[in-house]
């Protein structure tokens, strides 16, 4: 029907008066309820495949129309991100935005498209980012207000009367509703007071409202999380492993529990167990959890909160695999060879119980020869999991796996906002193995369910754009290094030029600088393969109470282990997977934008306590008005161009270098500099070199 509806809209020959007579008209001549069809054509709409013209006419988006997200500038035009990661951002003059802001995602018409010039117009918008603004309020008369938003890239400012401004007081952060949108005047009504502009719980909740997250769960979540019993009660139809030695391996500040591991070894072959919890028992498609979840995307971690994607009744309860508690898991239990090869596996419903919670540093300590009295009935197993994750890592590397170190910053906030210890996040042994063993699970699991080919969502990295792998060269001529010539961009001639810097002081700029040239993966309905791990298949299927796509095959998974999906149902996962896929990728770039940004905010709040002191760094990146030095606490602040010793500079974007005739300074250079400014609303921190 959808087709066939495509089909006639694009022949054009009836015009309709208005949105509810084309319903109508699809009703009567497809025999449908207007119900049925206006959910079709609703779905076509939020997904771009139709749009409305400017003559209220309904017409297909044909290939020369693109999706994508609105990257807004102080300037007022714009630029189009392209969904399509094959196609470059494209240029969007102030008037032919259609008042499309800063993350609305967008259908836009091509108006050019050729090396010398890419432009587009926005015909509809998808998905408004913007329902809620975040910003300070001014009072521009007794009465009336105007909000400047936090976000500069809106370009705008919203008017509030004073019956909706909620006696929100001069200068403090207020979250505003825009209630109308139209190009002449952005009005609205103050929903939230966050606090005062310049404290630091108003910045940070200004930051979780800007990307449209929320601490707290709607009351219909709510109590249908509270009605699900906290127990295991039915064990009927699920293999019982309570018995065998089980255990979860986390952060010391974990609350949430995935995935538990557990170890056989069969003469030279091992009998690895991962076993992630079966969420998908609880929350079921389309119930308000599902909703809520699907709408959330991901579990959202800052130093001092985590914003979950299900209620604590869930995420910290009957879900979570907690040391000594009876749990529902989905298994994958894998017979891997002593290469490292997966040689059978089988996928399963089980009951389990964690027999203890470890802690990376109690695993690590084990790993190390440490005896620790209370884990001591699984240092054994500790050891053997070792033995087989150093396996799999080898043979990870022989295929051409990326493994690019770089450190994240590990934040810890007392109760009054104190920064009380910033500095790297260590990576041991014992996160290897883990990540090792979540690795083939899930490269197991997209292997079994893209060979029976039913819908599913798979975690796609594509291969590198060729200028950026050559341009990485370049940067690494540009230190000395010689590079092989550049070819067929593979995992493995990537590999090569990681090797090149290994131990070198400036791998880890270097290892950003490769990170930067590489795509962003991603969740797609298509089976592509991941270039990073250098694997043809790939998932994610080992966080379900944290990550939506792992929930959602849990569920197409679990429905494989019971029955044969039928015709119509693939039909309907198969769009869902569609959606879900789309959903999970936005949701996970908006948590990654907000985490970092949270994270700026801490390292400037700490940073600001040293002002006039001096640090080592390292040159971490360079632009036309300056270079960016990070520290070894991960704080990163800027040196201005006009506070260097005077000179004639020249940017050499290429082989990142600021150069002038008695000066130089380049990506991974060491420098000491001094502390000069931090501005905690814009996260920015100031340095100037340390004569």
């Amino acid at each position: 029907m959808k087709q066939k509806i495509l089909e006639f809209l694009r022949r054009g020959n009836i015009k309709f008066s208005s949105y509810n007579d084309m319903v109508l008209f699809f009703a009567g001549k497809f025999t449908a309820t207007p119900k049925e069809i206006g959910q079709m054509l609703q779905g076509m709409l939020s997904r771009g495949e139709i749009y409305e013209d400017h003559k209220g006419q309904y017409k297909v988006a044909d290939s020369n129309f693109i999706k994508g997200r609105i990257a807004g500038t102080t300037k007022g035009y714009a630029f189009l991100t392209p969904i399509d990661k094959n196609l470059p951002d494209f240029f969007i003059s102030k008037h032919f935005l259609m008042n499309a802001l800063d993350g609305d995602l967008v259908l836009a018409k091509i108006i050019s498209n050729t090396d010398k010039s890419t432009e587009c117009q926005v015909v509809s918008i998808l998905e408004n980012a913007n329902k809620k603004i975040v910003g300070t309020i001014t009072y521009i008369n007794k009465k009336d207000a105007l909000i400047v938003p936090d976000n500069k890239k809106l370009n705008i400012e919203v008017f509030v009367p004073q019956k909706f401004t909620k006696n929100a007081k001069n200068s403090q952060r207020v979250v505003v509703q825009i209630t109308n949108r139209n190009a002449r005047r952005i009005s609205g009504e103050v929903v939230e007071i966050l606090g005062n502009s310049d404290d630091v719980l108003s910045l940070e909740l200004g930051i979780i409202r800007q990307h449209r997250l929320y601490e707290t769960f709607p009351k219909v979540v709510m109590e249908e999380a509270q009605n699900i019993p906290q127990k295991v009660t039915k064990i009927q139809g699920r293999k019982d492993l309570r018995n065998q030695k089980i255990f979860t391996i986390d952060g010391a500040d974990a609350r949430d529990f995935d995935d538990a591991v557990s170890i056989k070894q069969e003469g030279k072959n091992y009998i690895l167990g991962v076993h992630i919890a079966d969420v998908g028992e609880y929350v079921k498609e389309n119930s308000h959890l599902d909703e809520e979840a699907y709408t959330r995307g991901t579990s959202v971690y800052f130093p001092n909160m985590v914003l979950p994607m299900l209620p604590k009744e869930l995420s910290n309860g009957i879900c979570s695999l907690n040391e000594g508690q009876d749990r529902y898991a989905l298994t994958v239990e894998m017979k891997i060879d002593e290469n490292g090869e997966v040689l059978e596996h089988n996928i399963y419903e089980s009951v389990i119980k964690s027999c203890h919670r470890l802690t990376y540093d109690e695993a690590y300590a084990v790993l190390c020869g440490e005896h620790i009295e209370k884990i001591a009935d699984i240092a054994e197993d500790l050891l053997v999991m070792n033995q087989l994750s150093k396996i799999i890592e080898n043979r990870r590397v022989k295929n051409g796996a990326l493994d690019l170190e770089i450190a994240e910053s590990e934040i810890a906030v007392d109760e009054n906002f104190n920064v009380t210890f910033l500095s790297k996040r260590e990576r041991n042994d014992a996160h290897k193995l883990i990540e090792n063993f979540m690795v083939v699970a899930n490269e197991t699991i997209a292997k079994h369910f893209s060979d029976l080919k039913v819908p599913f969502v798979y975690r796609i990295h594509e291969k590198p754009v060729l200028m950026k792998i050559k341009n990485v060269c370049a940067f690494l001529e540009g230190l000395g290094i010689t590079t092989p010539s550049v070819g067929n961009v593979t995992p493995k001639f990537v590999q090569k030029l990681l090797n090149l810097t290994k131990d070198k002081d400036y791998a880890e700029i270097a290892n950003k600088v490769i990170l930067r040239s590489l795509q962003k993966a991603r969740y797609l309905d298509e089976n592509l393969g991941h270039f990073g791990l250098s694997l043809e298949n790939y998932c994610h299927f080992t966080s379900p109470i944290r990550r939506y796509p792992d929930l959602c095959i849990h569920r197409i998974i679990k429905e494989c282990l019971h029955s044969k999906l039928s015709k119509t149902r693939k039909e309907q996962l198969k769009d869902f997977v569609l959606d879900a896929s789309f959903r999970s990728s936005e949701t996970e770039k908006n948590a990654d934008e907000a985490e970092r940004d949270v994270d700026d905010l801490f390292k400037a709040l700490y940073i600001k306590s040293h002002i006039g002191e001096s640090f080592e760094g390292i040159i971490s990146g360079v632009t036309n008005y300056g270079f960016y030095v990070e520290l070894d606490n991960t704080v990163e602040g800027l040196v201005k161009i006009e506070d260097l010793p005077a000179d004639n500079y020249l940017y050499y974007e290429k082989s990142l270098k600021l150069k002038g005739n008695s000066h130089i300074y380049s990506l991974g250079d060491k420098v000491k500099i001094k502390v000069v400014s931090v501005s905690l609303a814009e996260r920015k921190v100031d340095f100037v070199l340390d004569k």
